[in-house]
């Protein structure tokens, strides 16, 4: 019998100053010898390809910068392992965990590094995180783990089931935390500390990516479970035609034309709402 392995992905663009920090690493925990390496130079302009050349590890090249959840995905595809444990290539993650990780899968369908109070943290980026946290825990209704942690695994079968939902931009460890939760999987999250990273500043920018990572979000609730947007919009426009008919009514003795046509609006939205979520019953379905 073929015995399993576990592949290691780790997604690099112009890190030539931390992708030789990080390979170290990789190399002194022997995680070489255990597992797949496959390091993602998603279009590199700088050594990042040259140094990792000069490494045992499986080196896969964009020949275009095609975004963090593309190189993942170009990762995931090539990957030889039923197992598939993430890692950012900037120094930030540390290797060591990735054991208690490929263990953790036997169990659980993800497992997700959660990153402890001790981690290093860009202050600037808290608050948004913290109103986008908001958002997935009142979408999904449930507390989120480090939905955005790059440092995971899961089963390769699993992800191939939602991999044609990933995004090629940041917010693949968004998306695939609400994608797990929404289907049901079982998520286990393990303490981590994450280091600052080496090199260059990372290249996230908080109103233009937390923006997308907002839309984002709802996008992945109107597949998995539009009438969370509808409903609530819908009854809220309803309960708003009545209540200004119903003054119009008392003050003017008429219910007014505005009225009746923000209460035919939310019934109308209402219907939307089931309607989409037929669809995206249908568009979830494995052909």
């Amino acid at each position: 019998m073929k015995k399993e392995i576990t592949s290691i992905v780790i997604p690099v663009y112009n890190e030539e100053d931390a992708v030789r920090f990080s390979l170290d690493k990789i190399l002194s925990c022997k995680l070489h010898d255990k597992f797949e390496i496959i390091y993602v130079d998603d279009g590199s302009t700088d050594l990042t390809s040259s140094i990792i050349q000069e490494y045992p590890v499986k080196m896969i090249r964009h020949s275009a910068n095609k975004g963090y959840g593309a190189a993942i995905k170009t990762g995931i595809r090539k990957a030889s392992g039923t197992k598939i444990i993430l890692m950012d290539g900037d120094g930030q993650h540390n290797p060591e965990y990735i054991n208690d990780v490929d263990n953790l899968l036997d169990e659980f369908d993800m497992v997700i590094g959660e990153r402890s109070t001790e981690s290093f943290k860009v202050r600037k980026r808290e608050s948004g995180k913290r109103i986008i946290r908001w958002i997935g825990e009142y979408l999904v209704e449930q507390k989120l783990p480090d939905y955005n942690s790059g440092f995971r695994g899961f089963h390769k079968e699993s992800m191939q089931e939602l991999i044609h939902l990933m995004p090629n931009g940041f917010s693949f460890s968004t998306t695939s935390t609400m994608a797990y939760i929404k289907e049901g999987y079982n998520i286990k999250t393990i303490p981590i500390i994450v280091s600052e990273r080496v090199g260059r500043k990372s290249s996230v920018r908080f109103l233009k990516d937390g923006t997308k990572t907002i839309m984002l979000i709802l996008r992945i609730i109107m597949l998995f479970n539009p009438l969370k947007v509808f409903l609530p919009a819908s009854i809220g426009i309803l309960l708003i035609g009545f209540g200004f008919g119903l003054f119009g009514y008392f003050v003017y003795s008429r219910f007014s034309n505005t009225a009746t046509l923000l209460m035919m609006f939310g019934i109308l939205l209402f219907f939307v709402g089931l309607l989409a979520d037929q669809i995206s019953i249908m568009n979830r379905k494995k052909f």
